[in-house]
């Protein structure tokens, strides 16, 4: 899951440059997470270190194969909780993937910017749904839960890129918390679900579990984000282009 809606600074984002109806400098790239400092350090010095014969192209494909086994994962631990081994190491096979397909093509100074960033938010969509139904199909979760998420997620990226051509800048996530910090959310919850299960409640005859609360608090807290950057991109931009007559 990219979970992000983008990667931290040195990951997987390859911005547009000179895209038709986009300004033609590249956006300038702002992360503020826990971990950024630490991947911008770290990510580059794992690309350096790959052979050759990997390509950008082939590190996407390792970050989508990474998703694709977080959500067999889910589906499977209808079966066997211990299924959610599988979810936990999709996760790392994805940040491993998409955090240095970018990175790689930098280091090499390969940029295909337009490509790039056409493909890695593609995948990114791709990733996001296939997580959320993983989840909505997993014993631990509902499907309108999972899809709530997926909704907020979608509509957090969809925000990313139009701050990205109204402003000039690339904001990589929300607040403290990024694509890597939030797969290490995910990561845990699993490790909490292999240890206590879904922890089933009831609610007037609906069943529910704690991981549905959880999932539905991720999904409003989301929404309360969005909100709080909306106002404020409006304001900055009601500044920059006021009304007639102002």
């Amino acid at each position: 899951m990219a979970a992000e809606p983008s990667s931290p600074q040195g990951a997987s984002r390859r911005e547009p440059a000179n895209v038709p109806g986009t300004r033609s400098k590249d956006p300038e790239r702002r992360a503020t997470f826990v971990l950024a400092r630490a991947e911008k350090w770290l990510l580059p010095r794992m690309a350096a270190r790959l052979p050759r014969a990997v390509l950008p192209d082939h590190l996407t494909a390792i970050g989508v194969l990474g998703s694709t086994l977080v959500a067999l994962g889910y589906f499977l631990s209808t079966r066997d909780r211990h299924w959610l081994w599988l979810s936990n190491a999709g996760l790392i096979v994805n940040w491993f993937g998409d955090s240095l397909d970018g990175t790689l093509a930098r280091v090499r100074k390969h940029e295909r910017p337009r490509y790039g960033f056409y493909l890695d938010h593609l995948t990114d969509a791709y990733s996001t749904i296939l997580v959320g139904l993983g989840l909505g199909f997993s014993p631990y979760m509902l499907l309108s839960v999972g899809l709530a998420i997926v909704i907020a997620y979608l509509v957090l990226s969809i925000n990313v890129y139009l701050e990205t051509h109204a402003f000039g800048v690339f904001r990589y996530g929300y607040g403290i918390l990024g694509p890597t910090e939030a797969r290490g959310v995910l990561f845990l919850l699993n490790v909490v679900a292999l240890v206590t299960g879904p922890i089933p409640f009831s609610v007037r005859g609906v069943q529910f579990t704690a991981f549905d609360v959880a999932g539905a608090a991720a999904a409003l807290g989301m929404g309360v984000l969005l909100m709080r950057r909306v106002v404020r991109n409006l304001r900055e931009l009601a500044r920059l282009e006021p009304p007639a007559g102002k």
